[in-house]
């Protein structure tokens, strides 16, 4: 026998795909689904920031850890609140394919708007 006749043909890609799992996620919304909950929690992370400087109260909610402060707090529901929206959103575009414009802006946005609320001249004009 030769290698030839012993060896089984190598599939395509097409045919891997078309014998795979029926509920195989198929499209671009799982990846949009976690641009944007990246950029949700993100924003959750300033949001959190802003809310400790501007009370006391909400700022000794969030200290989870005394070695760490509140920065466990916002950490913490930061993680939180990427879990949770990407859980729904990956549900919610589970097998969709979507343009990339809007939803890359958005958690651009979202990203951006995170960031400039942990800004130390931004969140401590707040306080």
């Amino acid at each position: 026998m030769t290698a030839r006749e012993t060896r089984p043909a190598v599939p395509t890609t097409a045919e891997v795909h078309a014998d795979g799992p029926a509920d195989r996620a198929q499209g671009n919304g799982q990846a949009i689904a976690v641009a944007l909950a990246t950029g949700f929690a993100s924003f959750i992370l300033g949001l959190m920031t802003i809310l400790a400087e501007a009370s006391a109260s909400v700022r000794g909610d969030l200290q989870l850890d005394d070695a760490v402060g509140p920065l466990s707090g916002k950490a913490t529901w930061a993680t939180v609140a990427f879990a949770v929206s990407w859980a729904a959103l990956a549900a919610a575009l589970r097998g969709r394919e979507l343009r990339w414009r809007i939803p890359l802006v958005a958690a651009g946005v979202l990203l951006l708007a995170g960031f400039l609320l942990t800004f130390p001249p931004i969140f401590q004009s707040v306080g």
